[in-house]
């Protein structure tokens, strides 16, 4: 036997290859093309969803806060359905009702601002409504006019203040 031998293999036919390599072609085609409308219908379906929540939570969002505040207004309603309630019992109510308006407050992480005297001005909490002469350290705070408020470390409202003049 000779060793170059082969057998006879049929001459190939270029044009059955390339219909074969073109049915090929096409199946990968198609199964890539259903590949991505998957994909892209996933991200669209992840997208909704997304928009959904969202939506939700700016809805709801004020929704705990709002039930911590139901007590403070169940108790304004009580005080005031006493017809004959004595000075002492109306500020008795009343401190009780503002404990239970901050503490529902400082729940929900709105904390007050609210500067002893001699405290540094800080232009970032503080709102500067007068400036006077005074014995202490300039730039600092003489007096508080209005509390501010801070919720989760963002300023709510500036505490307004009165601060003593540079000298």
């Amino acid at each position: 036997m000779d060793e170059h031998f082969q057998p006879e293999t049929p001459p190939a036919d270029p044009l059955m290859d390339a219909l074969a390599e073109l049915a090929q072609v096409k199946a990968t085609n198609t199964d890539l093309a259903d590949q991505f409308l998957r994909a892209k219908a996933e991200a669209e379906n992840a997208r909704r969803r997304a928009e959904e929540e969202i939506s939700k939570a700016r809805k709801f969002a004020v929704e705990a806060f709002a039930e911590s505040l139901l007590p403070v207004a169940d108790s304004l309603t009580a005080g005031l359905a006493i017809a004959d309630a004595s000075a002492d019992q109306l500020r008795e109510g009343s401190e009780a009702t503002l404990r239970q308006l901050k503490s529902a407050l400082e729940r929900h992480k709105v904390i007050e601002i609210n500067p002893e005297a001699g405290a540094k001005f800080d232009p970032h909490q503080h709102q500067a409504i007068s400036v006077v002469p005074a014995e202490q350290e300039p730039n600092t705070v003489v007096s508080v006019l209005q509390k501010g408020y801070l919720i989760a470390d963002r300023v709510l409202r500036p505490a307004l203040v009165t601060v003593t003049a540079p000298k």
